[in-house]
């Protein structure tokens, strides 16, 4: 059998992280300019590229909810899987590995059927207007006949990314953005499609990131390995895992919530221009948000790892080293964009007013993003620990509990600036729900190692 890339038991905890970290983060990156790049090139469409960056904009809550589902099955079964293997238990790993597959498959189908029957009403529903909604459609109903891809690539790489092959899961969405940006000219201006050359591009980059990932899986290398008698959806395999990977999908799943309820507001009190002010924000907050998962990705298998095999120590050592590696990132973050966004916006369109408008809302937008490091530190740590009740209620209490009221309610608290008010809301969500992930993880590590240690010490004195 092929020795893993890292040893995740035994390496040195610093050295190992930025091992994994640093792939896992440029990973996220490339993962980003998926749908970065299509807004770019989309947004310097002359004549009307603000308006297909807008039309783009109002697809976005689809295209998380996409991912979202990756996550739920992808995430929950790489964290599930790499524990087991932690015990040695590399069939209960494998059979994660073929339901995971099965099932992500299954949705696949049944998530493309769904929303191509209503994609037009639910465009409308998320803020798309008559002369937006053409570029939203095109887009969008090219874009569902790849999910397929999307789900695969996305879903199953994080099966590599558990057992440590970190190079491996970076190829997977280097290959993928390579291929993107390289066919989005092509198809966008060579072949005059328009937003249709952008989801084409992407689809086809996803399909080919998806046979790089099924081709590894069935492999020699690879420890956690695609079997055929366990291609199956299998329920009792799959309970724990989808418990596990809620919290993730909900943290992606409530992306696309929030966005249209931003969407709703903004087209409500600032029309078009402030609806596309918005998808210039969060493009580049989906960009730090990315990095930060990377960051945290890189930490995930050694902290899942090293718990199922009992290094309490070890664990302890990464969560530390974790916590302040992301709030060093998001600290340094926040503060490029409060001194420099211009040089963030421009990036996605040069039309004076609506530069203008995009630099001022970002720099309210942006201003709680030193807090994320905190958040994201904390709830990927309770999922690689397997804790699915509190990772569900901290992915619940950033987006629903505390944002999608704020941004209904601020605009009536400050009824003379209701535009400022609704950007208002992301940063007041991120300090809060940071403050409170923070106190809570202080409170609940210690309990969780206590336990495990327990286990431990009964399982090596014969008791069940």
């Amino acid at each position: 059998m092929a020795k893993r890339e890292n040893d995740l038991g035994r390496d040195p905890i610093g050295k190992l992280l930025l091992r994994l970290a640093l792939p896992a983060v440029t990973a996220q990156l490339v993962n980003a300019l998926y749908n970065i790049v299509d807004r770019i090139y989309i947004g310097h469409i002359k004549g009307v590229g603000d308006l297909a960056l807008t039309g783009l904009g109002v697809c976005f809550p689809v295209l998380m909810f996409v991912s979202a589902i990756s996550a739920l099955v992808g995430m929950g079964g790489g964290s599930r899987a790499v524990v087991r293997m932690g015990e040695g238990k590399e069939d209960q790993a494998n059979a994660i590995l073929g339901s995971c597959a099965a099932l992500l498959v299954t949705l696949s189908v049944l998530v493309t059927g769904l929303l191509l029957v209503v994609k037009e009403p639910m465009l409308l529903l998320f803020g798309a207007m008559e002369e937006t909604l053409p570029f939203a459609n095109d887009y969008l109903t090219i874009y569902l006949w790849g999910t397929i891809f999307v789900e695969l690539s996305m879903g199953l790489n994080f099966f590599i990314t558990a057992q440590g092959f970190s190079t491996i899961s970076m190829a997977t969405v280097l290959i993928g953005a390579v291929t993107n940006i390289v066919l989005d000219p092509v198809f966008i201006f060579g072949l005059n499609m328009g937003v249709k050359g952008a989801a084409l591009a992407t689809i086809t980059a996803q399909a080919v990131s998806a046979l790089w990932v099924l081709r590894f899986l069935s492999g020699k290398r690879t420890r956690l390995r695609l079997q055929r008698r366990y291609l199956r959806i299998n329920f009792r395999v799959l309970a724990p895992v989808l418990a596990l990977g809620l919290s993730p999908f909900i943290m992606n799943a409530t992306e696309s919530l929030v966005n249209v309820a931003f969407n709703a507001s903004l087209k409500s009190y600032g029309g078009t221009p402030a609806v596309g002010a918005m998808t210039i924000c969060s493009s580049v907050l989906q960009i730090i948000f990315l990095l930060l998962q990377g960051i945290a990705q890189g930490a995930q298998p050694i902290i899942g790892f090293n718990y199922g095999a009992g290094n309490l120590d070890r664990v302890k050592k990464v969560v530390r080293l974790l916590a302040c590696s992301a709030m060093v990132f998001s600290c340094t973050a926040c503060l490029a964009l409060e001194l420099f966004p211009h040089a963030f916006v421009l990036l996605f369109n040069d039309k004076p007013e609506l530069v203008d408008l995009a630099v001022w809302a970002l720099r309210i937008y942006a201003a709680g993003m030193f807090m994320l490091g905190i958040q994201s530190a904390c709830q990927q740590t309770f999922v690689a620990l397997g804790q699915a009740k509190i990772s569900l209620f901290l992915a619940l209490l950033r987006k629903i509990i505390l944002l999608l009221p704020l941004i209904l309610l601020l605009p009536r608290l400050i009824p003379g600036q209701p535009v400022m008010a609704v950007f208002l809301a992301e940063p007041v969500a991120d300090i809060l729900a940071a403050l409170t992930t923070g106190g809570m993880f202080l409170w609940r590590f210690p309990h969780i190692l206590a336990n495990r240690r327990k286990e431990l010490e009964h399982i090596r004195t014969g008791e069940t």
